[in-house]
């Protein structure tokens, strides 16, 4: 069986539709997609085919697709990069208010006013994906800044449409609630249909990349490009602090170390992370998985995204 059907294979028992980009991060980063090169193993055109080291795996990494909390990746390395250049001080103090909070984790989930320093946000937006944390740092590094970061980066096909507050806002509007609570009412009487109309779900009008752009990125930062060293080693070390580990993690044996941003919505189970190896080799990993069914908790999903980023790091290793 050839990696192409074996990945195709993972996702058709979880009953999903998928677009995965796995990469080695130390190959040649001028090298662009399309070159001739009969080690790439595209999953599209030739589900397998390798006819030397093998450079990427590829399965529809360039569909434009919804990448929710994974533009934390980007938010926290603007915040990173403005502090390691005294933009800001990552020791400033922000007062977590009442009405700041989106609901979930961290800082979101708490009951009372907290104070938190600029790090710790960045700190629970990766960590536990805190909504409010990540939208308190995206107003204080420039709610205009990620786009001409993800140009600079030459990431084209990475659109950051507003942040956490916005995405909220806009499933509001969209099932015609006003409250987060009214919508927690609303939500489950609704159709899959109606569902799967809101904006949030459709990359044209919401927060939305490829598989491929989130690889690069990842190369970019974990071969200290993305900006100044200090920064991308800081981007590394909240990314090794994340403690869902269902994804990715979960198909790498003991040893692989997995730093990874998730990413959540009804249907859509979200990672790009990075593998490192023993031996000292890198793999930049992007998996998006579509499910037929709304839930957000699928373990079959979480666990089928790990095998299959395995199976192709392990096509790259052996190519």
């Amino acid at each position: 069986m050839t990696v192409g059907e074996r990945i195709a294979d993972v996702f058709g028992r979880a009953g999903v539709a998928a677009s995965l980009h796995v990469v080695d991060v130390d190959d040649d980063p001028e090298r662009v997609p399309g070159d001739a090169d009969p080690g790439r193993v595209n999953c599209d055109a030739d589900p397998g085919r390798a006819g030397g080291p093998a450079r990427e795996v590829a399965v529809r990494a360039d569909e434009q697709v919804v990448i929710a909390s994974v533009f934390k990746i980007l938010l926290v390395l603007e915040f990173a990069r403005q502090a390691s250049v005294g933009q800001l001080d990552p020791t400033e103090r922000v007062l977590v208010r009442a009405a700041d909070r989106l609901g979930g984790w961290g800082v979101a989930g708490c009951a009372d006013d907290a104070e938190v320093s600029l790090r710790d946000l960045a700190y629970f937006a990766m960590s536990v994906s805190d909504n409010t944390a990540a939208d308190l740092l995206l107003r204080r590094v420039g709610r205009d800044v990620l786009p001409m970061l993800a140009a600079e980066l030459g990431l084209p096909r990475t659109r950051i449409v507003g942040g956490p507050r916005e995405l909220v806002e806009t499933m509001l509007a969209d099932v015609g609630a006003r409250t987060e609570a009214e919508f927690a009412r609303i939500f489950p009487t609704l159709s899959d249909e109606r569902v799967r109309a809101m904006r949030v779900l459709d990359p044209a009008h919401t927060t939305s990349s490829t598989a491929r752009e989130m690889t690069r990125l990842l190369g970019l930062i974990w071969r200290d490009e993305a900006g100044p060293a200090p920064a991308c080693a800081a981007v590394r070390e909240l990314m090794d602090r994340q403690l869902f580990w269902t994804r990715l993690a979960s198909g790498f044996p003991p040893g692989v170390r997995v730093r990874a941003k998730t990413g959540t919505l009804p249907g859509l189970h979200l990672e790009a992370g990075v593998a490192e190896y023993p031996d000292g080799r890198r793999y930049a990993m992007a998996v998006f998985a579509r499910t037929e069914r709304l839930a957000t908790r699928r373990i079959d999903v979480d666990l089928a995204m790990g095998e299959a980023a395995r199976i192709a790091v392990e096509a790259l290793r052996d190519g």
